[in-house]
């Protein structure tokens, strides 16, 4: 069958099973690159319809696609709309008791599954490739990675068990991969590429803009001092609820920290909102049941840490509000991307303060493994190679090294790898490579392989500030996320967030030019004399500003310098206009 054949045929199906009259822009150069069997890589947003993209092909390619996706609720949703829609499917996770697990893989090795779901967990074990490898008349014809963004080491939601797809893809034969993802800057997107080891991919990139979703940035920063936190906690506590009361239908509050969303929860339950919380320290029940009360429309609301949310679909989430700010414009814009799928407007509220830029600095610290660390896997690998010659599994690794986080020694072992220091066979099992440079020891490969996390150290500190200079910036707020992304501006201004809707001013004084309350801003071609060359700040500096008195520095980036008053409040300033204090 041609392609032009395959397309037509694709289009009946698109009707009849899925009630869809045409595609959306994108979604047929995405589908006509898989059906010519390409690798490919989209990103699309949220909402904007992914799946479809591989469920139409995969009803006209020969062999069983399977879809690779990183939780279980995401790949629970879209086989039961599959399932609604008629259309066979299978998943295999860690929720089936035995003999619904049994019953599934005996399916997929008579090939009687067209689509089979996985967590990547599963993908990686030995025993289910021989299980798909099973029937070669009824090869895997597809791989689909859901939330793609999950392989690259650059990534916000970095999952070490998607660095074993590539292995396990070769395994398979090499069939053509179709990676899927909502948000991917470039460095993200080549990470994904080389993850993957996707070979001359076609890349789909249908944009970021969201006409629909009005983003609106409240500052909410005290001074310092012995009861600072208790007041910032207060004033947040107050513009939450100012906020909640003020938005209609249902949404979303993200908070950082397990103690944050307990603490929300309590508030708004105090105050008789129909609420709901979620967060990796419930139990499972309690969190299916959480999720289920408010996918149900039975509560309002949903506090939740970053757990909640990937793959949750419901149409009609009318607002996000984070009351803190997330480690990137990645997580933020993913987040937000949960508000409007429908199409309707929605909006994304941060509650920005200063100092929760710590919080997410506690999270970077020791994210990732250290040139040290790197060195005593390497010689526990050997060490464990030498008392057996077929290799040491991940199981034996953690024995040898049980102080080491399983993340982290999963990101060490697969750097050495990545490396060719070590290697991996079917069965996982891992071995030191034979080493034949004598001018470079191993040891010495080793170190400058690792050398790569100080880099992704420093990329963290880069997206947080990106995130810090979001919250500051006196543009529009959907072209500072397109630029971030690098996209070709959709718009210039997009007249529906807080800096369209109401442009902060800029106040003219003699000897000062001072931004608004959450914004700083360039001067203007009318303004007067040029200001003198600005001296570098740094946190904690003293610091007088005409008109609003002493203060302190809070943070400084780039022209831009944020300053804590006396009374309480934080101001955003050109760096021309500071003064030391005195």
């Amino acid at each position: 069958m041609t392609l032009d054949q395959r397309l037509r045929s694709m289009r009946k199906t698109m009707r009849d099973m899925f009630g869809i009259a045409r595609l959306r822009a994108g979604q047929e150069d995405i589908i006509r690159s898989v059906l010519q069997h390409r690798d490919t890589l989209a990103t699309m947003p949220t909402g904007a319809g992914k799946s479809l993209c591989y469920q139409l092909p995969a009803l006209h390619l020969d062999g069983m696609t399977l879809v690779v996706s990183p939780l279980i609720a995401l790949m629970k949703d879209q086989a039961d709309k599959l399932l609604a829609a008629g259309i066979d499917c299978t998943l295999v996770n860690s929720t089936l008791k035995s003999r619904a697990e049994r019953e599934a893989l005996q399916r997929i090795a008579a090939g009687d599954s067209g689509i089979v779901f996985v967590t990547p967990e599963r993908l990686a074990q030995p025993a289910f490739i021989e299980t798909l490898r099973a029937r070669p008349e009824n090869r895997v014809g597809l791989v689909v990675v859901d939330e793609a963004h999950c392989v690259s080491h650059w990534g916000h939601d970095f999952r070490p068990a998607f660095l074993e797809i590539a292995a396990a893809v070769k395994a398979l034969g090499q069939p053509p991969v179709l990676a899927l993802t909502a948000t991917a800057t470039p460095r993200v997107i080549d990470d994904i590429v080389h993850s993957l080891a996707l070979r001359e991919p076609r890349v789909v990139r249908t944009g970021t803009y969201r006409e629909n979703l009005r983003y609106r940035v409240v500052q909410v920063s005290t001074a310092g001092g012995k009861d600072g936190a208790a007041r910032a906690t207060a004033a947040k506590r107050e513009q939450l609820s100012t906020l909640i009361a003020s938005l209609q239908g249902t949404g979303i509050v993200y908070a950082a920290t397990v103690r944050d969303v307990d603490r929300i929860y309590g508030w708004l339950s105090e105050a008789g909102e129909s609420v709901s919380r979620y967060h990796g320290r419930m139990a499972a029940a309690a969190r299916e049941e959480a999720q289920e009360q408010f996918m149900s429309g039975t509560t309002r609301l949903m506090v939740a840490t970053n757990a909640f949310g990937m793959g949750i679909d419901k149409a009609d989430i009318r607002f996000v509000i984070h009351y803190q700010m997330p480690g990137s414009l990645d997580a933020y814009y993913q987040e937000t991307g949960r508000a409007g799928r429908d199409g309707e407007p929605a909006d994304c509220v941060l509650l920005f303060d200063l100092n929760d830029k710590r919080i997410q600095q506690f999270f970077l610290a020791g994210r990732y493994p250290s040139v040290e660390l790197a060195q005593r896997v390497y010689d526990a690998l050997a060490a464990r190679v030498g008392e057996d010659p077929k290799g040491a599994t991940l199981k034996a690794l953690k024995e040898a090294l049980p102080e080491v986080g399983a993340g982290k020694l999963e990101v060490a072992l697969n750097m050495l790898v990545d490396a060719r220091v070590a290697g991996r066979d079917r069965q996982r099992r891992y071995r030191l490579r034979e080493h034949d440079d004598a001018r470079q020891p191993a040891r010495d490969t080793v170190a400058q392989a690792a050398a790569q996390f100080e880099q992704m150290s420093a990329h963290d500190r880069q997206t947080l500030q990106a995130m810090i200079d979001y919250a500051q910036t006196g543009q529009c707020r959907w072209r500072a996320i397109l630029d971030y992304y690098g996209d070709a501006p959709a718009v210039e201004r997009c007249g529906v967030c807080d800096n369209c809707v109401r442009p902060p001013q800029i106040d003219v004084a003699p000897e000062a030019i001072v931004a608004g309350e959450t914004s700083a801003h360039e001067l203007s071609p009318t303004s007067r004399k040029a200001p003198p060359k600005p001296r570098i700040w740094a946190p904690g500096d003293a610091v007088r500003v005409p008109r609003y008195g002493a203060g302190e520095v809070a943070l400084a980036s780039g022209e831009q310098v944020a300053v804590q008053f006396p009374d309480g409040s934080t101001r955003t300033f050109l760096a021309s206009y500071v003064r030391a204090g005195r």
